[in-house]
């Protein structure tokens, strides 16, 4: 097979057990080359070396293209890139694997230009964050015709199921499991005692416009998993399937269930030792 290597840490290029799992690989007879220079026509699959962030931004590479990406974990949490350098030379030595498709967003800037660096795609999430200190008015469509309330609060996220985990969860949204075929919206700190999270399915375009109240800024915060981009606030922001889903590598049997327990601590209980 014909490997690329994703290293977005340069410490992590001379890592002992990054080093060990190329030497496994090229003995097997496996080819192996850098991104940096460029994804190459033959590849059958890119590896990213690092933890969650690092696969995230692998992602935007692979999957435009339906390379598989296959996350190595040298991080810490591992919710996406699980897996450590010792698993993954077993697992491809006897191709031990399978492919599973991960929906991901495509989001525009309607109202105003596009912003310098732009990469319009995510896995986890898209969201918009208010830059002053004043709560921002939030407006919501869904489709052409179906208005939400406006949401008063510092931002709003439009978060796939493989985001249910990341930014949505920490601003209280629901948890929902990766084959789940849905978008969650999740404001963020509301100033309203009566919103929830809402769950639509996967396939809705959400338009989001919003209304900065804050006297000392004119511009909002828009974020597409952990890359930012300034934005005036008359720009209405529209988050919508992309036209390609993230084809990620599974290594054996992988529980999400598990994963929620060994690494948020889900159900964590004296009473249930």
């Amino acid at each position: 097979m014909k490997f690329a290597c994703y290293i977005k840490k340069e410490a992590l290029r001379n890592d002992a057990s990054v080093l060990a799992l190329v030497r496994k690989l090229q003995a097997s007879g496996h080819t192996l080359y850098d991104v940096a220079s460029g994804l190459q026509d033959g590849t059958d699959m890119l590896l990213c070396f690092g933890g969650d962030g690092t696969f995230l931004t692998a992602a935007t590479l692979a999957a435009p293209l339906g390379i598989p990406l296959l996350g190595v974990n040298l991080g810490r949490l591992g919710f996406l890139s699980e897996y450590t350098p010792d698993e993954v030379a077993s697992a491809l030595a006897s191709s031990a694997f399978h492919i599973e498709e991960r929906h991901m967003l495509e989001v525009s800037v309607e109202g105003a230009g596009t912003p310098d660096g732009f990469l319009p795609y995510a896995l986890n999430e898209a969201g918009v964050h208010r830059l002053g200190s004043g709560t921002l008015g939030i407006d919501v469509c869904l489709g052409a015709e179906r208005a939400l309330p406006t949401y008063w609060a510092d931002g709003l996220l439009v978060s796939t199921s493989s985001g249910s985990t990341a930014y949505s969860l920490s601003a209280g949204g629901p948890i929902c499991t990766p084959d789940l075929g849905a978008c969650i919206i999740t404001p963020v700190a509301p100033h309203n005692l009566n919103v929830r999270p809402l769950l639509v399915p996967e396939d809705t375009r959400v338009s989001i416009g919003i209304h900065d109240r804050s006297r000392g800024s004119s511009a909002v915060l828009l974020s597409l998993d952990n890359r930012d981009y300034r934005l005036p606030n008359s720009a209405t922001v529209v988050v919508a399937p992309a036209p390609f889903a993230l084809r990620r590598v599974v290594l054996g049997k992988t529980d999400f269930i598990r994963a929620l327990r060994t690494k948020l601590l889900w159900g964590e209980d004296v009473r249930n030792s």
